[in-house]
């Protein structure tokens, strides 16, 4: 499954507003590496229930990435993970990896 992600939702948010554009684009690079370690923290952990949480925060950033393949994994990964399964989880680490790449370009 290809991830590319971009910025041309939050683009569509902020219209002209290119204020409003790089507040939003600092506060994803802000909030991802934390939220990226805390996954992984998660399922070294075989913490399903944490995992569930941050599992489901990161799909909003995968949306606002226009990462629509990415978010679907998301939508059902959390769902097996309520199921105490991290069968997705390398899937889920490439989409990550590619956020963290991505944001370093931005």
């Amino acid at each position: 499954m290809k991830h590319e992600p971009n910025i041309s939702y939050i683009k569509e948010l902020s219209g002209d507003d290119t204020v409003f554009q790089e507040k939003f684009i600092t506060i994803l690079k802000d909030e991802f590496p934390e939220e990226y370690a805390t996954y992984v923290e998660t399922v070294l952990q075989k913490d399903f229930a944490a995992a569930v949480q941050i599992v489901h925060k990161l799909k909003h950033k995968f949306n606002i990435l226009s990462m629509h393949n990415a978010y679907g994994l998301a939508v059902s990964y959390e769902l097996e993970l309520k199921n105490k399964d991290f069968g997705k989880d390398q899937e889920f680490m490439v989409a990550l990896s590619v956020v963290d790449s991505y944001l370093k370009t931005i």
